[in-house]
């Protein structure tokens, strides 16, 4: 027996398969709601997870309950069921990249059927999502992030409480801006370069190794240059969905979103093109093909 509370995890996907086997082996019991992607629901099984079939299965049981979901729309859905389950749920961690705006009226919502809401989405990749590396952005009291910090612990490198509820899921949108911003810099960039005879492999010999190199750099051109399809796991659909989220905030904001505006663009013509379901470094070729780069048709 064990007198560790039982997690529910909802959205074992990309990101959600590391951070329920980490869970896991961290020694909580877990239940994870069935997926149509067989392979991870069935490893974490054979780890020790139960599967759940619906999500008021997974309210019966789980006092806490990860949501590692695509959007707000889905989270909101998710709640919704929660709430009507009226299970044994006390508390919500949502990781997922959201509006802050629909994650306080969420937060509100739930705290009338006596559950708190805590906004925690991540930062890095699924490879760090496997090894419990993650970066972790908290948005709560002081008292509940305390409460909940032990159940993060266990999927992270690294927990910060940035503020009160709605603030983790505003640093993210602040973090993606920042990174898809890069993706868009760095695909222009290499296509003006091409127009000009500087070839990817040149580009990345200067910039490479110098001020303007970093981690996000480096998977962009693991697959640009080093031609790795599974160097950033993250789809372009998603990249839109989230500089949706960021330009909106703006302008909720009354901020001029002049640069968030144009990155925004470059994702939804990706998406446009049918592209939507490619990973991110594939923006680089996207660009390259609307802009005739010789040798990379759309």
């Amino acid at each position: 027996m064990t007198d560790r509370p039982t997690i529910g995890f909802i959205g074992a996907g990309l990101m959600g398969h590391g951070m329920a086997k980490n869970l896991v082996e961290a020694g909580y019991p877990l239940s994870v709601l069935a997926h149509r992607n067989r392979e991870p629901i069935d490893d974490l099984v054979s780890r020790g997870a139960s599967e759940a079939k619906s999500v008021a299965g997974i309210a019966e049981t789980a006092e806490i309950v990860f949501l590692c979901l695509p959007g707000s729309p889905q989270v909101e859905e998710t709640v919704a069921e929660l709430i009507a389950a009226r299970g044994a749920v006390t508390t919500v961690i949502d990781t997922s990249t959201a509006n802050p705006v629909s994650s306080r009226a969420l937060a509100e919502k739930l705290q009338g059927e006596g559950i708190t809401f805590v906004d925690a989405p991540l930062s890095r990749t699924p490879k760090e999502a496997w090894e419990g590396n993650l970066d972790v952005m908290v948005g709560a009291s002081e008292e509940v992030f305390e409460k909940v910090k032990p159940y993060l612990e266990p999927i992270a490198g690294k927990v910060v409480r940035v503020g009160e509820t709605g603030a983790g899921h505003t640093m993210k949108l602040l973090n993606n801006f920042i990174s898809l911003g890069y993706a868009a810099l760095y695909s222009e960039a290499l296509a003006i370069g091409g127009k000009n005879g500087i070839t990817p492999e040149v580009f990345h010999s200067v910039i490479g190794g110098g001020r303007m190199d970093c981690g996000f750099y480096q998977t962009f051109m693991d697959y640009v240059v080093g031609g790795n399809p599974n160097a950033h796991k993250f789809a372009l659909r998603n990249a839109h969905k989230d500089m949706r989220y960021l330009v909106s905030l703006a302008n909720e904001s009354g901020i001029a979103s002049h640069v968030s505006s144009a990155v925004k663009n470059d994702f939804a013509t990706a998406e446009a093109l049918g592209k939507g379901e490619q990973y991110l470094p594939t923006l680089a070729d996207i660009i390259a093909g609307l802009n005739g780069v010789p040798g990379k048709p759309l």
